[in-house]
């Protein structure tokens, strides 16, 4: 797909037009990114301080941890559910539902939740409350999928998750540690549903692009087929169902730090809380620069080589060095402050499997995308749930080890990714319409023959 730039647009508009296509946004959803950006940073508020906050106010740190597992839980179903739905319905309509989602149990989450500490309300109020960024962020990154041409996909989706990471928990955990001194911990968690309800409304009302108005799902394919070919897609593809591993595993060991290292700086290595809230801030400021940076060189050498180095081999050795280095350095700043952006600058690695998954399957990307979404709501729950595993027999030292071994895991994973040859992402500005890449007359007569 070739963009021609309108004869009779204004000059201006034309040369902006072409400059944010020429870094890889999509001009027509420019606003979509600045709304994820916002919404992100509501829905990060909370990362950096939610675990000792509740700790804090009565509840064990076992309840708390079944709490984020809950939680988890429900964004990784959301997550399937923002791609299935968004065949059906259009993305638009999905980030609505999660705003909706989102506010509602926000507010009963702080009216009537957190006041009486009581574990049943915690969990219906925040664990159904999960629901809501996932079908919010990633049914933008459907949206975001369907519309750009492939040989600026990879730069596309990276600055989505610039966005998307930029928010949570970047800005999110900075915004905190600033207002928490200042108006304290509840009011803060108040604070950001006007940021959710903010950045909401600016994609809501501001992107105009007509194909997230409509479904994605081929003509004449029923609701349920698409619902189920949403999950049948990891089997009938086997590289989407292991593609969606891999992003699972890819920000597990992120949640699951969320649970405990909090407490491990505070109490362990003695930081104070906004010490942590920036270095926390300092990980993510990182990798949303570096999610650019691997989506362009994802682009250049290879989608598939970029997640398997950069990403999976990258993590496993910089969460060893998080752990190892913080412990014989102790309370020691400067150098905490470089072993987060190391870890946050590897975690961008795993950037181009957003764009390597519809690729795997370009007749159904909202499926390839939903299993993907899957991944990276599953990554809510696996990081948790390891934690809770393994923290109590095990330390914190075996939990490093835990995710450092999943992510050497995930690099062998990728040798099943490859696309087809020929199929690779184009660098030049130019993509034949008429060449049908080897993956979709794969899918094709797969398909054919199953019908």
């Amino acid at each position: 797909m070739t963009v021609t730039p309108n004869a009779s647009a204004p000059p201006e508009k034309t040369r902006s037009r072409l400059s944010l296509e020429r870094i890889g946004i999509p001009k027509t959803l420019a606003w979509g990114f600045l709304g994820v950006l916002i919404f992100m940073i509501g829905d990060g508020v909370e990362s950096g301080f939610l675990s000792p906050y509740l700790i804090d106010q009565g509840i064990a740190r076992d309840q708390v941890a079944l709490l984020f597992t809950v939680y988890g839980l429900t964004a990784s179903i959301a997550a399937w559910f923002s791609g299935a739905l968004s065949d059906l319905w259009g993305p638009r309509r999905v980030m609505m539902l999660g705003l909706g989602i989102w506010a509602a149990f926000q507010v009963l989450f702080l009216t009537a939740a957190v006041p009486t500490a009581d574990m049943n309300l915690l969990l219906v109020s925040y664990g159904l409350r999960g629901f809501g960024y996932p079908l919010f962020a990633y049914g933008f990154l459907v949206w975001v999928s369907a519309v750009t041409p492939k040989h600026r996909l990879g730069s596309a989706v990276g600055w989505f998750w610039f966005a998307f990471t930029g928010g949570l928990p970047t800005l999110g955990s900075l915004f905190a540690s600033v207002t928490i001194p200042q108006i304290g911990a509840y009011s803060t968690l108040w604070s950001s549903l006007a940021l959710v309800v903010v950045g909401g409304l600016i994609a809501l009302i501001l992107v105009r692009e007509p194909t997230g108005r409509r479904r994605l799902a081929p003509a004449g394919e029923r609701p349920v087929a698409t619902l189920l070919g949403s999950l049948t897609i990891v089997w009938r593809n086997p590289r989407i169902g292991v593609g969606a591993v891999v992003r699972a595993i890819n920000t597990a060991a992120q949640f699951g730090f969320l649970v405990f290292l909090p407490v491990f700086f505070t109490d362990t290595l003695g930081f104070s809380l906004t010490e942590w809230l920036q270095l926390l801030s300092a990980m993510f400021a990182t990798n949303i620069f570096f999610n650019l940076l691997f989506g362009l060189l994802g682009d250049r050498i290879g989608w598939q080589r970029t997640v398997a180095w950069c990403g999976g081999v990258g993590c496993a050795v910089t969460t060893l060095l998080l752990y190892y280095g913080t412990m014989a350095a102790g309370h020691n700043y400067p150098l905490a402050l470089l072993l987060v952006s190391l870890f946050g600058a590897t975690l961008a690695g795993y950037v181009p499997l957003s764009a390597l998954m519809p690729s795997l399957a370009p007749r159904h990307k909202g499926q390839a995308m939903s299993a993907l979404n899957l991944g990276a709501g599953a990554s809510t729950f696996l990081g948790p749930a390891v934690v809770g595993l393994l923290l109590g027999p095990f330390g914190v030292q075996g939990v490093m080890w835990a995710f450092a071994l999943l992510y050497l895991a995930s690099a062998l994973m990728t040798v099943f990714l490859t696309l087809p040859r020929g199929d690779a992402p184009r660098t030049g500005p130019h993509e034949p319409p008429s060449e049908r890449s080897a993956a979709e007359i794969t899918e094709r007569r797969t398909a054919e023959h199953q019908s």
